[in-house]
């Protein structure tokens, strides 16, 4: 069978699933999640393995759109009235999780090699299954509005874990082989240089903007633009995430077409969302589970643990909502594509451990994204912020 079958049996099992979810009220990318998995080539095999591999075009293509729809959040006003505080618990719960992953994996007597650099992954949180949950219920709120500005700051805090955690681990291992400055250096020019080329290409798309009144031109101007900014970062070996959300940040704030470029968006999206957790779903091998070990059961719950209890500790330093204090944390659970590139490179860092390391990301990303969007859902309902009955 040709891909366009393929991405047809996709289509149509995502909109299955997503009916079957309605029926158990849980978020449809659950169901997006759960339906790729049962077609995938690990369970009923209607999804060939090359042809699940060769999908990543569909995979940046998501990220971009909703890395760009994330920045469209970041609002002058609204950054005016909240301060510093979803940039102190972004901090708080990314290295709160990073911190009690590596403690705990320490204290069972693993490697500390392996404890930091588990630990540093632990830090990444997918935004791209919570950013549905918030669409599909139009949640709005204070947690809401924090859990979106705190994902998006999310990517840059794990990268910054992940440096020196990697740099600690390089000169734990090959003492004297590397600069220990340099390495510790290294994430923060490439956080720096995602976000100012970022806004230059934002900028430049608001400039192109104006000139253009219809709304094909407009909707063909903003894809071009999406799909430049993750290419570019991509051949730089930048974070598509930053750059593209740093673009969306650009043009909500700098181009009064904004809202209607943002509609445009919205209405364009839904299909590819809907493929990008189906083969995300089909990509998850239920095989690795049981080869995951007390390493795995450890960074599993001390993960969760950390994100519930950094953004607990955050909001009450920033002296947040009570509802951000008591419902934020359970909003992050998701985790994906940043912690298995993450792990992909410490895997190659410690090769002893890499299988380890792997088979722990790539379980651990399973459980999350099958579990996070209801505990999502879950989380802002207790605050308020949804109603109770899927829309």
């Amino acid at each position: 069978m040709n891909t366009l079958f393929y991405l047809a049996v996709i289509l149509f099992t995502g909109l299955l699933f997503s009916w079957l979810m309605k029926l158990v009220k849980l978020p449809n990318v659950t169901g997006y999640l759960i339906g790729g998995l049962l077609i995938g080539p690990y369970c009923l095999k209607l999804l060939p393995v090359d042809f699940v591999e060769d999908m990543n075009l569909v995979s940046e293509m998501a990220l971009a759109f909703i890395a760009f729809s994330i920045g469209s959040e970041f609002q002058l006003s609204y950054l005016k009235k909240v301060g510093l505080t979803p940039i102190v618990i972004a901090v708080m719960e990314a290295f709160a999780a990073a911190i009690l992953v590596t403690a705990a994996l320490a204290l069972f007597g693993f490697d500390l090699e392996l404890a930091l650099l588990l630990g540093a992954i632990a830090s990444a949180t997918a935004p791209a299954a919570t950013i549905m949950v918030v669409r599909q219920y139009k949640a709005k709120g204070p947690v809401t509005e924090t859990l979106l500005s705190v994902v998006a700051l999310d990517d840059a805090a794990a990268l910054i874990a992940f440096g020196f955690a990697f740099a600690a681990v390089n000169t734990l291992s090959n003492p004297g082989s590397s600069s220990l400055l340099l390495s510790l250096l290294s994430p923060v020019v490439e956080i720096f240089a995602a976000l100012v080329l970022g806004f230059l290409l934002g900028l430049v798309f608001t400039i192109v903007l104006r000139r253009l009144k219809n709304d094909s031109n407009r909707l063909i101007l903003t894809i071009g633009f999406v799909f430049l900014g993750s290419a570019i970062a991509d051949w730089l070996g930048l974070s598509a995430l930053l750059l593209c959300m740093c673009m969306g940040a650009m043009v909500v704030n700098r181009a009064k077409e904004a809202p209607a470029v943002l509609r445009l968006v919205d209405g364009l999206t839904p299909p590819i969302f809907l493929m990008f957790f189906a083969i995300s779903g089909a990509e998850l091998n239920i095989a690795v589970l049981p080869t995951i070990g007390l390493v795995g059961i450890i960074y599993v719950i001390t993960r969760v643990i950390g994100k519930i209890l950094g953004a607990s500790l955050g909001a009450v330093l920033m002296k947040a909502p009570d509802t951000v204090k008591k419902y934020l944390g359970f909003t992050l659970i998701p985790q994906a594509g940043v912690a298995i590139g993450l792990s992909l490179i410490a895997s190659q860092s410690i090769p002893a451990y890499g299988q380890t390391i792997r088979a722990v990301v790539l379980c651990g990303t399973m459980i999350y994204e099958l579990i996070g969007p209801a505990v999502t859902k879950l989380g802002l309902m207790k605050a308020g912020e949804i109603k109770a009955v899927a829309e």
